[in-house]
């Protein structure tokens, strides 16, 4: 990514929003052959005005409005790979993507190996998901189990300004197809960014402590990802007052997952809990859980545990508070990590 000559490149406060539709904006810029396409992205600029002014700067060709034809947007957007494109698929809300399940498990994450590589994949779909918003049935859900359980498809969720905009700019960038997980509660968090000079993140398949341990004895990791992640990152600095010493592990990637950086750090602090708004049953938490017992087992204090949304459908906006992983809630896990060895050897020593 160059920066044009003159181009203000000062940092200034900016939504995450704001960063999503800089990246297609300037993905499209950068490539004629990225299209986006989804309900009410063209005129109205999408519900989350992510695409508000795409239409009219590149023409309702490259920026249309579909039918509320999920199975048939995701169709069309195979076709569009197959022919050379770079299709940019907005489901409007994590729910809705449901009936386009089919051809994504078929055809958008089989294709390339299907043809022995000679035929990628280059499809995005962006998909607003998770709560936090006070929203209804369907508008709410974290889907993200059933897009990690099919093999070819990458998977990410950012949960910083900056992440926004780099892993969507190299997500369609991929030959293979990406499912762009966005937290709609973190849509209008802020942060100092230069939409002009953006800075370099890691690629996708890269994990990111976010907030290192001081490398107290106390210590733990909480490992998270998406709209989880602030709240996490809330929980260690409550956590200090509490003796306790939290470092927090940032996914970014659930496909390609990258064990090096989590069980580095698993393996510092000796003791780790997974926090996500998924259902806890059958949930990403327990795939995480047991690669980091696999391959951190000798160096674990006590068990991994899980804090999670509840095993039920996602509950009306009044109740949500109660369903969505909190502060008290996480510290509640690492209070519960087996903390009597480090009090039994302290009082040894003494």
């Amino acid at each position: 990514m160059t920066t044009a000559v003159g181009a203000d490149t000062a940092r200034k406060p900016a939504t995450m929003a704001q960063a999503l539709g800089r990246a297609l904006r300037d993905a499209m810029a950068a490539d004629p052959s990225v299209h986006v396409l989804g309900e009410d992205v063209g005129t109205l600029g999408g519900v989350f005005r992510v695409t508000d002014g795409l239409a009219e700067e590149f023409g309702e060709d490259r920026c249309t409005d579909t039918p509320l034809a999920e199975a048939g947007i995701l169709g069309t957007a195979v076709g569009m790979a197959m022919y050379g494109l770079r299709p940019v698929v907005e489901m409007q809300f994590d729910a809705f993507a449901y009936p386009s399940f089919e051809q994504l498990v078929s055809h958008v994450a089989r294709m390339r190996n299907r043809t022995r590589g000679a035929m990628p994949m280059p499809i995005t779909v962006r998909v607003p998901y998770g709560g936090g918003i006070g929203g209804v049935e369907h508008h709410s859900d974290s889907s993200e189990i059933y897009y990690m359980a099919t093999p070819g498809l990458h998977v990410v969720a950012p949960a910083t300004v900056a992440d926004a905009y780099g892993l969507l700019r190299a997500a369609i960038a991929s030959d293979d197809p990406v499912i762009f997980l966005e937290p709609k509660r973190l849509y209008w968090s802020k942060a100092d960014w230069s939409a002009d000079a953006p800075e370099r993140v890691p690629p996708i398949g890269r994990a990111v402590v976010r907030g290192p341990g001081t490398g107290g004895r106390r210590a733990a990791t909480l490992i998270s990802y998406g709209p989880s992640v602030p709240v996490c990152l809330e929980a260690a600095e409550a956590a200090r007052g509490e003796g306790w010493d939290l470092e927090v592990v940032d996914l970014r990637s659930l496909v390609p997952f990258d064990d090096e950086t989590v069980c580095a750090s698993v393996r510092r602090t000796g003791r780790a809990v997974v926090v996500h708004e998924a259902a806890g049953f059958g949930g990403p938490g327990g795939e995480i859980a047991a690669r980091v017992t696999e391959r951190c087992f000798h160096h674990l204090e006590a068990p991994v545990l899980r804090v999670a949304g509840f095993d039920i459908p996602y509950p009306p906006p009044m109740l949500e508070r109660h369903h969505l992983p909190g502060v008290d809630r996480v510290l509640d896990a690492v209070a519960r990590l087996q903390w009597e060895s480090e009090w039994t050897e302290g009082s040894a020593a003494r």
